[in-house]
């Protein structure tokens, strides 16, 4: 389904009925992700997906995508649906996007889950590694967007995967350049938002690869250190929705249940 938000079409499925869980795919991902999930949490309870800005069906609004204009599409879409509290899970920059809308409307909120996803804002290192990765997809975006998608993995789970990665890099490759550059630059500037997992009302949940490419293993300890948001880790990488799918499927029935 397609809904109007500031000029462009924001793309969003609906399915199952019960308690609201919205899904948030990350950054070069869309809807489909969750595909596997959501079939199986609709049987008991309301899911819906979005397509965030830039990616899957969902238009552009800029040339840079903050993930609070991320998180205003998403909000257009709940609102739209009239659904006034709810689960939220974010993958990746899913999560941060999520972790904004938490902040704005934590009486909305039932629990939150970032899955392979931080509090914490880019490093210098990693607004760097972005600002790189936005100049060679200007001239090879192809090569940029399928080397990113392997290197999500953990490496001994390349082959394993081989058919779930050829999958990702089609989807991937679905996401426009102008998107790709708008998130990327959306990202570079998110807030630290670590004050969340200390002091918000609902229940959190935070879902980790040991091995993850992209997100410091013991950054992430940190972050929750004195808290109650409860810690899932596997040994794999940044996909663990793939990697470790039935677990990760458990651990979210479970924890919305």
């Amino acid at each position: 389904m397609f809904l109007e938000h500031k000029g462009t079409s924001i793309y969003y499925t609906d399915s199952g009925k019960g308690t609201a869980i919205i899904l948030l795919h990350g950054f070069l991902e869309n809807s489909s992700m969750w595909s596997k999930i959501a079939s199986e949490l609709s049987k008991k309870h309301r899911v819906i997906c979005i397509d965030l800005l830039g990616h899957g069906k969902t238009g552009c609004i800029g040339y840079i995508h903050t993930m609070e204009m991320m998180a205003d599409a998403v909000q257009t879409v709940i609102s739209h649906l009239k659904i006034r509290r709810y689960y939220i899970v974010g993958h990746s920059m899913g999560g941060y996007v999520s972790l904004v809308l938490a902040e704005r409307l934590p009486d909305n909120i039932k629990g939150l889950v970032l899955m392979n996803s931080t509090t914490k804002p880019d490093s210098p290192e990693r607004i760097e590694i972005r600002t790189r990765g936005i100049e060679v997809a200007k001239t090879n975006y192809k090569a940029m967007v399928e080397m990113s998608i392997a290197n999500l993995f953990k490496p001994e789970n390349v082959k394993k995967f081989a058919k779930d990665i050829k999958t990702l890099k089609k989807e991937a490759l679905k996401t426009p350049l102008q998107g790709y550059i708008a998130a990327q630059e959306g990202m570079k500037t998110r807030q630290d938002l670590e004050v969340l997992l200390h002091f918000s009302p609902y229940k959190k949940m935070i879902i980790i690869g040991k091995a993850d490419p992209v997100l410091n293993y013991n950054a992430i300890l940190q972050q929750i250190e004195n808290t109650e948001v409860k810690l899932v880790e596997y040994p794999d990488g940044h996909m663990s929705y793939i990697e470790n799918e039935s677990e990760v499927l458990q651990e979210l029935m479970h924890f919305i249940e």
